[in-house]
């Protein structure tokens, strides 16, 4: 497994297949192995890279201050890469979103999957759903704060955990687990942000976009894809992707590569 050293922070990623340059970015709950089920079909026809962005997964990081979307850049430019299609989920869209308006020639397309935005103020219909769940967690039980977040975000509000497949809640369990000691150093880390944020900016990506969700996601994360399409000038909205909620990649693998391979068809022409 390849790493990249930057000042501050070693990032490990993996590099599979030629082509087009495709560069997958994973949720804040997760870490490049939510991708697991994609690099294989996606690796077929272009090149896949898979980053841990800064502080996740196998990635490191000191409190040197930096930005997500530099590091992208920084990782393509290593890699000699001068422009590639951004595929992000939750934190990982926000990301991909950042890297188009700050670096806009080196974005030739973004697909947007249950995607974050940065700069938004999250609704009190879904604080009001985290509290219902998680108000008796201590944020020191790192164990049940990591169950909390896997019932709120992979079951999602509306299914019974009962219904779901044992071994992708334990996946995401360990990932989650592993994400929130990420968000905890990240903590203590000055993270650039663009000025203004992007939830101020969406008419300032130009890239072709495409914008999906998991129908059993949150209320906040279907509105943010209606709005991501509605703002963003070349932007689709497909229709959400049924029996999945925020990690669609990993709960209905072979709809999210449709959905890409199709996007990365339209790109090449």
């Amino acid at each position: 497994m390849p790493y990249l050293d930057l000042p501050g922070a070693s990032l490990a990623y993996d590099d599979d297949g030629t082509g087009p340059a495709v560069l997958l970015l994973h949720a804040g709950i997760a870490d490049r192995r939510m991708w697991r089920e994609q690099a294989g079909p996606l690796s077929v026809m272009h090149r896949v890279i898979r980053l841990d962005l800064r502080g996740y997964g196998e990635s490191t990081l000191t409190r040197t201050p930096f930005a997500h979307h530099d590091d992208v850049i920084a990782l393509l430019d290593a890699l000699q890469i001068q422009r590639a299609v951004l595929v992000g989920c939750s934190f990982g869209g926000a990301v991909a979103i950042d890297t188009a308006i700050a670096h806009p020639d080196r974005v030739a397309g973004l697909a947007l999957i249950g995607s974050a935005l940065s700069g938004h103020a999250w609704s009190e219909e879904v604080d009001e759903l985290w509290e219902a769940l998680a108000a008796e967690v201590g944020t020191d039980d790192v164990d049940a704060m990591a169950e909390a977040e896997v019932r709120f975000w992979v079951v999602g509000p509306g299914r019974d955990i009962a219904t779901m497949d044992p071994d992708l809640l334990d996946f995401a369990w360990r990932m989650d687990r592993r994400a929130l000691a990420a968000e905890a150093a990240l903590g203590q880390v000055d993270v650039h942000q663009l000025n203004p944020v992007a939830t101020y900016r969406l008419a300032e990506v130009r890239p072709p976009t495409l914008v999906t969700a998991g129908a059993a996601d949150v209320p906040d994360i279907r509105r943010l894809a209606d709005r991501m399409a509605a703002e963003i000038p070349n932007a689709h909205r497909l229709p959400d992707i049924p029996d999945a909620a925020h990690l669609a990649p990993l709960e209905q693998p072979e709809a999210v590569n449709r959905i890409v391979l199709s996007f990365l068809g339209a790109l090449r022409g």
